[in-house]
């Protein structure tokens, strides 16, 4: 694949709405997991919270080029942090 073809699937994929709903779907069980899991078992509660913490980074990384050279960072709209 050339960088070109790279760029406009990575471009797709962070756009589709559908995409950007599995995301949520998959933080919300990580988070869940992490709130649910028993209370003496760490190993879970770390895997979970580690797992919630990953699909947003992800997309905070994702830089999609756009006009003029210049990137532009995909921010999720249902996450908002401080």
């Amino acid at each position: 694949m050339k960088p070109e073809e790279k760029q406009a699937a990575a471009r797709a994929l962070l756009d589709n709405p559908l995409f950007e709903r599995l995301m949520q779907e998959l933080e919300a069980a990580a988070i869940n997991g992490c709130i649910n899991a028993k209370f003496t078992d760490h190993e879970a509660r770390a895997a979970f919270a580690a797992e919630s913490a990953g699909g947003p980074q992800l997309l905070r990384k994702a830089e999609v080029p756009g006009g003029a050279g210049q990137g532009r960072r995909h921010e999720r709209a249902c996450v908002k942090r401080a």
